[in-house]
């Protein structure tokens, strides 16, 4: 995959939890292209921040961080790393951001989407441009077909177009990203505990008897809602994902190639391909 678009010689990386940030800082890097992060204290890893040019900010510090994006050259910005959405009180306010606070306050009425489109246009007002992962770090997204050696078989293949419809369904509501469905039946959908929540509450009712299929039958459906800001919150998977579905008891993982990101692909592919899951990229 290739980006479609020239970015600036320095990119601003807002880094939240996980691997991502420092993925597409060394992907970033292997273009010649500078990444400069702006990691969130309290969720990015500050063991790996150090190995990059960095600043630290606080959630709500919309002046300093607008600053520092313009004093390191940053025209163009990525979010990238998982958060927990903050309550209005939790945002350290400076003058920035108290600016900002009508748009702010309007963004956090809606859904995780609608806030971080909402978020964005504050950057935009600043003259920078936010940019996605198709953009920064192509490398990242699923590709489409199998990339385990076991492919869906005629049962998980009619589960997976299950998935897809209701997930098509609910897209409007913003609920969440991801489904399990076990012969033909909607079992749990992804609310705000997230994927990880949503696998141990399966194994779970595994556990409990309520689930009564064997193991190694259901699938996980993972894609981005009908009409989703593509550049905020693509679906994403990686090794921790393939460790639920395992425990959950199902046969592999469905999600839409070009739109989902892929953590430490290598590391997830050998672990799925060790207790014979599949995961498989689908055309949009």
């Amino acid at each position: 995959m290739t980006t479609d678009i020239e970015l600036s010689p320095t990119v601003g990386i807002i880094a939240g939890n996980g691997v991502l940030p420092f993925s597409v800082a060394e992907l970033l890097k292997a273009r010649g292209i500078n990444p400069y992060l702006f990691a969130i204290r309290g969720f990015c890893d500050p063991a790996r921040v150090a190995d990059f040019p960095h600043h630290w900010i606080a959630l709500g510090q919309v002046g300093r961080l607008t600053r520092l994006l313009k004093s390191e050259g940053c025209r163009d910005v990525v979010f990238i790393g998982g958060l927990v959405r903050p309550a209005l009180s939790e945002i350290r306010l400076d003058w920035g951001t108290l600016r900002a606070i009508p748009m702010i306050a309007a963004a956090l009425r809606g859904g995780d989407d609608h806030l971080l489109t909402g978020i964005s246009r504050i950057f935009e007002r600043h003259g920078m441009r936010v940019v996605g992962i198709k953009d920064v770090a192509p490398e990242l997204l699923m590709p489409e077909g199998s990339i385990t050696r076991v492919s869906p078989d005629a049962d998980a293949i009619a589960d997976i177009a299950k998935g897809r419809e209701l997930m098509r369904a609910i897209s409007p509501f913003d609920v969440g990203q991801a489904v399990v469905v076990i012969d033909g039946h909607v079992v749990a959908v992804e609310d705000i505990e997230g994927t990880d929540g949503l696998l141990a509450r399966v194994a779970r009712l595994r556990s409990e008897k309520r689930i009564r299929a064997k193991p190694g039958r259901g699938v996980l459906v993972k894609m981005p809602k009908v009409q989703q800001d593509l550049r905020f919150d693509l679906p994403t998977l990686g090794p921790k994902t393939i460790d639920g579905v395992i425990a959950a008891g199902l046969s592999g993982i469905g999600i839409v190639a070009g739109h989902t990101l892929v953590a430490e692909a290598d590391v997830m592919t050998a672990k799925a391909d060790r207790a014979g899951v599949f995961v498989t990229g689908l055309p949009l």
